[in-house]
């Protein structure tokens, strides 16, 4: 597999809030019905179709903690998409790192 892109909360949260980027949440359902950043995509690694994530724009993946997150943007890589990056520690770290959330 490829080696990883990995980017730190802040520059997902300025990539997102500028437009660059899209972000897509690969936990499940259950998880981004209770809390979840703001107009974050689902698509639970459970049931990930590489078919539904852009290939045309930056793409920011994230889930709890960044495991998850990391396989989705492996097979993103192995796939063909060149702008796809892991959030380091997942919807945990954007919390830590002082960003919102919504329930």
């Amino acid at each position: 597999m490829s080696n990883i892109n990995s980017i730190d909360p802040k520059t997902a949260a300025d990539w997102i809030k500028s437009g660059e980027a899209v972000l897509i949440d690969v936990r499940e359902a259950v998880e981004h019905a209770a809390e979840r950043i703001a107009n974050a995509e689902l698509l639970p690694l459970s049931a990930f179709r590489i078919d539904a994530v852009p290939q045309d724009q930056r793409v920011i993946v994230h889930c709890a903690g960044g495991k998850r997150a990391a396989q989705a943007v492996g097979f993103l890589q192995v796939s063909g998409h060149k702008d796809v990056h892991n959030m380091e520690g997942g919807i945990m770290g954007w919390k830590r790192a002082g960003f919102a959330t919504v329930s």
